[in-house]
């Protein structure tokens, strides 16, 4: 099994919809990977803020959630962005399945705390119904997941997506990890970093060549192999079948 997680931003791109559904029916039917796909939805979640009125607040590259926002990220996340891409999915032939994480209790989560700041209603996974999604799995289904999950304390959390990911991943024993973004990796004066350890990306991030929402997806990539995820990969969409990117190793 690998697990994808897709970028928000990359969603109101049609090509990459279209080749992302292609790139899935590919992993899925040739290479004979099944996959669990998380995505996030953060440029259209800072659109729709912006219509009503809602100041979007970020921390580390988190999202500052109250009721309002809250009511926003679901909309987002576990509606529209679920949707376009269970549908690019569909179209490419794929037998897939939207659900949030609240469904069937599949993300189980906690209040996240911050240091410096209350993020609100923002949750961190503290448990993965991985026997659901791997039942799933087992019927030839594609489970598409939205990172909206169900705190512990019965209330609803927005969680970054990454570490959505990166909890399934765990769970599930993923083979692979891939984060899909708009970046072919961890770029360095333009060149692409192939491989990165523990200390060198927090080296980078001191420096700032790591830096707003790239920081929870390193941090997130540390902690799944940390984990013992096999693989742990930053990546584009291009270069997802290629096997290029930023590699994320222990040490």
């Amino acid at each position: 099994m690998r697990v994808l997680k897709i970028g928000g931003n990359e969603l109101s791109d049609p090509d990459f919809i279209a080749l992302l559904g292609k790139s899935a029916a590919y992993l899925i039917n040739e290479i004979g990977s099944p996959l669990v796909i998380v995505h996030g939805g953060g440029r259209a979640i800072a659109s729709l803020q912006t219509q009503l009125g809602l100041e979007t607040i970020k921390v580390d590259g988190l999202r500052v959630t109250d009721p309002e926002s809250l009511n926003v990220a679901q909309m987002v996340l576990s509606g529209q962005s679920n949707k376009i891409v269970v549908k690019a999915l569909l179209s490419a032939g794929v037998d897939a399945l939207g659900l949030s994480g609240v469904d069937g209790g599949l993300l189980r989560c906690r209040k996240k705390e911050h240091p410096t700041a209350d993020l609100g209603y923002v949750g961190e996974i503290v448990e993965v119904r991985s026997d659901l999604l791997d039942k799933l799995v087992s019927l030839g289904l594609t489970p598409v997941l939205s990172p909206i999950s169900l705190g512990m304390d019965g209330l609803t959390y927005n969680v970054n997506a990454d570490e959505a990911a990166s909890a399934v991943a765990r769970a599930c024993r993923a083979e692979e990890l891939v984060f899909v973004s708009n970046v072919p990796g961890v770029l360095y004066e333009g060149e692409l970093v192939p491989s990165l350890t523990a200390m060198e990306v927090e080296k980078y991030i001191k420096k700032g060549i790591i830096n707003g929402g790239m920081i929870p997806k390193v941090r997130s990539a540390l902690q799944a192999v940390a984990s013992g995820a096999a693989r742990v990969r930053i990546v584009n969409l291009a270069g997802l079948l290629t096997g290029s990117g930023s590699t994320i190793v222990a040490n």
